[in-house]
């Protein structure tokens, strides 16, 4: 394949996502609302993901504080560990890193789910039976994931700064009450309602970009698997693109 058709299949496929987006923006102000779908939907994407963010915090604040122990130690500044390792996590290891579980956990599923429904023609009867099809699958499941990820993000940062504690104390005696008043005295707003923020951005792009790849999904099972696979690929992206951008403009702002 020529350079020319990778740049033209690369910008085809822009279009038709900022399509896609423009129609999810129309319709998710329109009547009928599916309350009922979109509370099971957080259910789902929310609830549901919640052992396996949960376990990842964990190991990662675990780790990390592992990890940064010799270095602190050396330099003579180990009693700032919890300083270092709250301010890491909270603005951005955690965000980050539990968008990337997210997009693996909920992209992957929300492709395959509208893949399988696409291929199988459910979509195709939906529409002939006269329910919108694009306000059920896939307004409810982007709503979903865009208010789901940030309450995620946050517990996760609760059990990341707790496995952090359990790394301090493998090695030293602190207590939980001492190592959460070093936390909240070492964190200001400026660290964690930009990461807050841009979290739901994180959420809309894993979302969007699931129900994208799933609603037009082709080529039977086959395409099935190729739109999970694809959707955790450029929600990922997204997510580090929209990292990039947040982190800029926070210090643009910051600045100024």
């Amino acid at each position: 394949m020529s350079d020319y058709s990778i740049n033209k299949a690369l910008l085809d496929e822009i279009g038709d996502l900022a399509r896609f987006t423009a129609r999810f923006f129309r319709e998710v102000f329109r009547p009928r609302y599916e309350f009922s779908e979109f509370a099971h939907q957080c259910f789902v994407i929310g609830y549901k993901s919640l052992a396996l963010v949960g376990l990842t915090a964990f190991i990662l604040g675990l780790v990390l504080t592992m990890q940064l122990r010799p270095s602190m130690v050396r330099y003579g500044v180990e009693a700032q560990i919890p300083a270092m390792v709250s301010i890491a996590i909270v603005r951005e290891i955690g965000p980050v890193i539990t968008a990337l579980i997210f997009a693996g956990k909920i992209g992957s599923s929300i492709g395959a789910e509208l893949g399988s429904m696409r291929v199988t023609e459910q979509i195709d009867a939906m529409e002939v039976s006269g329910t919108n099809p694009f306000k059920y699958l896939v307004v409810t499941r982007t709503l979903a994931a865009t208010l789901m990820l940030p309450v995620l993000v946050v517990l996760s940062d609760a059990i990341s700064l707790y496995g952090s504690w359990i790394g301090v104390n493998i090695y030293d005696v602190l207590s939980l009450k001492l190592f959460w008043t070093q936390v909240i005295e070492n964190l200001a707003y400026y660290d964690a309602i930009p990461a807050l923020i841009k979290c739901f951005f994180f959420g809309f792009a894993v979302g969007i970009v699931g129900c994208y790849k799933g609603y037009y999904s082709k080529k039977g099972t086959e395409g099935v698997g190729r739109s999970a696979n694809s959707a955790v690929v450029m929600a990922s992206v997204f997510i580090f693109i929209l990292d990039l951008l947040a982190v800029q403009i926070t210090e643009l702002v910051w600045y100024y």
